[in-house]
């Protein structure tokens, strides 16, 4: 266990004040001189540290010393290393029961793969993740987290936060529990909201509660499992809090957020009404206010959008629309057939499973463009064939609109069409692929289209245009959708950056798809002979590719077909193909680049002097999102 210096010199004072009041060097001559009379018989030997040491202790003063010295309350070895004038907070957890979904999985064998759980935590802009623990009824979930409690907006953050200041911090510790598959896929057990204020009221400084974790989407009424979790105050409180206190501070802060809401709704009934008197064509487009989160609950979509800065792990727009898009795309899954359920994830629990709705996709777009300074809204609206679909907006100062797609990072400049212009004037042709735009919203606005047609290409976005567009009150989502105005919203975590080392996994992945590739090749009775100065030079162009997806810009193309043409010789043929993934499973990419017929022409290739080249590059971003690349190439010589 290691002491901060200002510890250690602490506990030395201690220990000298001691020793001096017990007379120390008294006793310590005293022993000496007799110990020098007891080997006077030996006067030429010389008295060794040993023997002075185990005279000290055969005459009791080493036990004495012991006996009496008395450190002051020591904390437990999980706060060795805190600082001592901030209040923590320590949650431990003590494992998992009653996952009966799991009722019948059996012992997962040593080394054998098997599904796994892993519990994620955020509090206060403070996030922690256990390490996976193979799924089981009741599976071996045992870890603690140690929170930082920090008192802000009051100008007394450099203070130790009392029983009082604590009661007022009504974040709850957000709670995800992800299962991971054997094939790597994620899937979003349960999202839980814990009020850990109840430890306030503890007199040792410590309590331990059950805590049923329900399922998400279509199974949020429906218990998943229960964890068991000890909370724990340090340094503990001088004076606690009764129960009654913190359950009527909870009660109040309930009714109040309930009453704001009841309050809304009434207001967003009346906005509905007034803007369905505007036409009667309005009823049909897409107008969404309220939006269903994994737990089931209804929020304003506007709840769903936040002022996001990435910090130094995102430079520019464009880089957090490449990000995004590197999350995976998938729809809310549900039992059974018939349309998709709908769900819009917390941020915490997209960003801890890795892929959510496009939806969940254009909301975090949006509120990272709004950290990078831009105007930013999401649409709501249609695609081809009707199909429902959000992507995001941006508008600039000099009126341009901008189209982003979350779901591919892809930007569409907008011009909106004249109908009223004669018919062989030249029209834009659009390029995007959305359709219709119900209703556009960020943060702190909301607005649904009051225009003739909500035809995208049709479309006029000045947004301050009260006959184009119909906007909700500023102040009316500002108590409902701004986290100082309510106690009900999902807090907003930061990005983690990623744990991942980019040249070690491009390195791994690389050596496992050669041996892919050989044993392939060696099926086949194909000997494999691999040319390295040829898959080092296919690192220019991933990289050039990978800078185009993020900038839509190409370049360094010419440098890449340069080195290329003198690495092969005078008549032999070159042959690549690239190809790009979101996951690093080197089998799973195999598999899928042998569909194409490109890919296995190189990978099966025949003739004479034939050597193969593959290159593997992983670019990390933030949350462990990689985007994975691999290039598979061989030259030969060519045979008429």
């Amino acid at each position: 266990m290691a002491f901060r210096p200002e510890k250690v010199s602490e506990l030395k004072q201690i220990i000298h004040n001691h020793l001096m009041k017990m007379d120390i060097h008294g006793k310590i001559r005293e022993v000496l001189s007799e110990t020098l009379r007891d080997e006077q018989g030996t006067a030429h030997q010389m008295l060794s540290e040993a023997d002075f040491l185990h005279a000290l202790q055969r005459r009791g003063i080493i036990d004495d010393v012991m006996k009496d010295l008395h450190f002051p309350q020591v904390a437990p070895h999980y706060f060795s290393n805190i600082d001592p004038s901030r209040r923590h907070l320590y949650l431990q957890v003590l494992g998992g029961k009653a996952f009966l979904e799991h009722l019948q999985e059996p012992e997962p064998l040593p080394g054998q793969v098997c599904s796994t759980f892993k519990l994620f935590l955020h509090f206060r802009n403070q996030r922690f993740h256990s390490k996976p623990v193979p799924c089981a009824c009741d599976p071996d979930l045992q870890e603690g987290f140690l929170f930082q409690i920090h008192i802000d907006g009051t100008g007394e953050g450099g203070k130790m936060a009392d029983a009082t200041n604590m009661l007022s911090i009504c974040d709850p510790v957000h709670l995800v529990l992800i299962k991971t598959d054997t094939a790597g896929e994620t899937a979003l057990v349960s999202s839980y909201f814990l009020d850990w204020r109840t430890v306030l009221s503890s007199p040792s400084g410590k309590t331990c509660l059950a805590v049923e974790l329900m399922g998400v989407g279509s199974e949020s009424k429906l218990p998943a499992g229960v964890l068991t979790i000890s909370l724990e105050l340090y340094p503990p409180l001088t004076d606690t809090l009764s129960a009654d206190i913190i359950s009527t501070q909870q009660s109040l802060e309930r009714q109040r957020t309930a009453e704001k809401e009841r309050i809304f709704l009434v207001y967003a009934k009346q906005w509905w009404r007034e803007f369905l008197e505007i036409r009667t064509s309005n009823q049909s487009k897409m107008v969404k206010i309220f939006a269903q989160d994994e737990n089931g609950i209804n929020r304003p979509v506007c709840s769903y959008v936040h002022i996001l800065r990435a910090g130094r792990l995102l430079e520019s727009p464009r880089r957090a629309a490449r990000f995004v898009s590197l999350l995976a795309h998938e729809k809310a899954p549900m039992v059974g057939g018939g349309e998709k359920h709908e769900q819009w994830c917390t941020l915490l629990a997209f960003l801890c499973r890795g892929k959510g709705d496009c939806e969940d996709h254009s909301t975090l777009l949006c509120s990272l463009l709004l950290g990078f300074g831009l105007d930013a809204y999401v649409c709501v609206g249609t695609k081809a064939k009707g199909i429902p679909h959000t992507w995001v907006l941006t508008r600039g100062t000099d009126g341009s609109i901008t189209f982003w797609e979350s779901l591919t990072a892809h930007r569409y400049l907008h011009q909106a069409i004249d109908p009223d212009a004669p018919p062989l004037a030249p029209q834009p042709k659009p390029s995007y692929p959305y359709r219709t735009v119900g209703c556009v919203f960020n943060h702190q606005s909301f607005l649904a289209n009051c225009q003739p047609s909500d035809a995208v290409e049709l479309c006029v976005f000045d947004l301050q245009n009260q006959s184009r567009w119909k906007a909700m009150s500023e102040e009316a989502l500002k108590s409902v959708c701004d986290s100082c105005s309510t106690t009900s919203l999902p807090p907003l975590p930061p990005l983690s950056s990623s744990s991942l080392d980019a040249a070690a996994v491009s390195n791994q992945l690389e050596l496992e798809m050669r041996y892919l590739i050989s044993e392939h090749r060696k099926d086949l009775n194909l000997t494999t002979v691999w040319d390295d100065h040829m898959s080092y030079l296919l690192s220019s162009a991933l990289s050039a590719y990978e800078m185009e997806r993020c900038t839509g810009v190409s370049c360094g193309n010419e440098e890449f077909q340069d080195a290329i043409r003198r690495a092969v010789p005078d008549g032999h043929t070159f042959k690549g193909f690239p190809i790009h993934f979101l996951h690093r499973n080197a089998r799973r990419a195999f598999s899928t680049c042998l569909k194409s017929r490109f890919c296995e022409e190189i990978v099966c290739c025949r003739g004479d002097h034939v050597r193969l080249a593959l290159r593997v590059r992983v670019f990390i971003y933030p949350e462990n999102v990689c985007a994975v690349w691999f290039m598979f190439a061989c030259k030969y010589r060519s045979v008429l």
